[in-house]
Parts: structure tokens; C-alpha cells; sequence
């Protein structure tokens, strides 16, 4: 259970203001197919972070304990600084001739390879070992921060306190890095 919450709080923030966030933003403005785009979401999330999780685990067997302990304690440091800096879109998204379901499939599933969120899905569940606690709760935490985009689009986007969250986010995985690099916690 410690593994799937720390899972769905760490992405849930670390989404906000990310590239796949502002994705989000974009395509409920351009496809206004809400629940197609969430499922979207949904879909490329849980692929995408399912491979990331295998790779995390399949790491953490190939290394040992104290090899592990200081890449991911690391890699939690670095996505600290990381989560404070901006993120912008690089490009308008590519509407997909087979609907809004597709498109945010696609655009979601490849925007989201190398980001701070995939990298964040590989080092929890190379620290935790629980590949099905890990996705569900990294899936959660993408859907927690982006179906409000999705739903209330710019309303939110203009409310929202990112530079505040960014912080939260940061101090999150610098106290995740930190408890790894101590030895804390399973």
C-alpha cells in the first residue's frame, strides 16, 4: 500500500505543469472529446508506465542492494530539481484520422517517453518491487492531474498554483531521494 501511495502523490504532482499536462490542455481545446481523450489518457499511461515499471524492476534484479539503493536515490534527487523547472509542449499535437481516442493514445503514450513522470514509474518501482502497486498508482496519479486539465480546461490551468505545486513536487522527491540514499523504508 506504501508503494501505491507515494506512487499516486509523487506523479500527481510531478504532473503539474508537465508536458503531458499542457498535452492535456491542448487536446481538450482542439478534439472537445472529453471522455474520449481520458480514456486516451488512461490507456497510453498504463502502457507506458507498465513497460517503465518492468524495466524498473527488472533493474533493481540485476543490481544489488546498495547499488540500487544509490541510483535511485539519485535519480529521486535529480527528478527534485527537475520537477522545478517548466515544461513546454514543442509542437502542436497531429489530429489522428481516427478520432479524439487515437490521437490522445498516440500523442499521450509518445510525449510521455522520457519524461520526468516515466523515469519516476521506473526508479519507484526498481525501489519498491511492486510492479502492479507502482503502475495502478502512477496511472492514478497522471489521472488525478490530468482529467481536471481535460474537464476544465484553461479555467484551471489560470487557477492553479504551479509554481507552488512544482515545490511540493520537488521537496516530495528530494525526501523520496533523501529516505532512499538513508536506507529508510522498503
Amino acid at each position: 500500500m506504501h508503494a501505491f501511495l507515494v506512487s499516486v502523490v509523487a506523479v500527481a504532482l510531478a504532473e503539474i505543469g508537465d508536458k503531458t499536462q499542457l498535452l492535456s490542455f491542448v487536446l481538450a481545446a482542439r478534439l472537445r472529446s472529453p471522455w474520449a481523450i481520458v480514456l486516451g489518457i488512461l490507456v497510453a499511461t498504463l502502457a507506458n508506465h507498465a513497460v517503465a515499471a518492468t524495466v524498473g524492476v527488472w533493474i533493481a534484479g540485476l543490481l544489488g542492494p546498495l547499488a540500487m539503493r544509490w541510483i535511485i536515490g539519485g535519480a529521486f534527487l535529480a527528478f527534485g530539481v527537475w520537477a522545478l523547472v517548466p515544461d513546454t509542449l514543442e509542437s502542436e499535437p497531429r489530429l489522428h484520422a481516427a478520432g479524439a481516442f487515437v490521437t490522445t493514445l498516440v500523442a499521450f503514450f509518445l510525449v510521455e517517453m522520457g519524461d520526468k513522470t516515466q523515469l519516476a514509474t521506473i526508479a519507484l518501482a526498481a525501489r519498491y518491487q511492486t510492479l502492479v502497486a507502482v503502475v495502478v498508482g502512477t496511472t492514478l496519479g497522471m489521472l488525478v492531474a490530468n482529467v481536471p486539465a481535460v474537464l476544465l480546461g484553461e479555467a484551471l490551468a489560470e487557477r492553479l498554483p504551479l509554481r507552488a505545486l512544482r515545490w511540493g513536487a520537488a521537496a516530495l522527491f528530494l525526501a523520496l531521494g533523501a529516505a532512499t540514499l538513508a536506507g529508510l523504508g522498503a
